[in-house]
């Protein structure tokens, strides 16, 4: 067993430690490293009310050496320890939203027309549940063309022409038809 030193209360009242101290100061640079990679438009629209700190943003896009760029995000890093990240981090998020909704959707769309191709000529009921103004003659030529396809070996060009069929119903009659 080993004598750990008692902290006095005076001592656990000092504050974060140095490591915790450092741990956010790295999450301040790596934010300032994330924020220096938006475009004008995409700075345009985050709250920053600092100009020296708006300035060194943007001047990150214009450093090419390694060692150069290190040193100047540890001074967004410093710059970054002024202001209060979170409305930065909330933006971010904000703006990262639209992304994660279309690829989701994508993601919806591909596990439909897998399922549609998977059952065959029944699956295009399950295309007609959802969105019952569908084409249900171009739905089952599409369903049939795939499956010749694959007996043949041949490039999946009908699941590519479904995907887009199904991308375009979403578009046109939304999520529920």
């Amino acid at each position: 067993m080993h004598d750990y030193p008692d902290h006095s209360e005076e001592e656990l009242a000092e504050g974060p430690s140095k490591s915790a101290v450092k741990r956010q100061m790295h999450a301040l640079q790596d934010l300032g490293k994330t924020l220096s990679e938006l475009n004008d438009k995409q700075l345009a629209q985050l709250p920053i009310e600092d100009e020296k700190l708006l300035e060194a943003l943007r001047e990150t896009r214009r450093i090419r050496s390694k060692n150069a760029l290190k040193r100047h995000l540890q001074y967004v890093g410093k710059l970054m320890r002024d202001v209060e990240p979170e409305p930065f981090e909330a933006a971010l998020e904000a703006m990262r939203q639209p992304a994660r909704e279309a690829k989701a959707l994508f993601q919806q769309l591909e596990q439909l027309r897998d399922e549609v191709l998977e059952a065959g000529v029944d699956g295009v009921e399950t295309v007609l549940a959802r969105w019952p103004q569908a084409d249900r003659q171009q739905l089952r030529q599409l369903v049939l063309q795939h499956q010749r396809e694959l007996s043949r070996g041949k490039p999946p060009a009908a699941s590519r022409k479904l995907f887009r069929y199904l991308r375009e119903l979403l578009e046109t009659y939304g999520a529920s038809g």
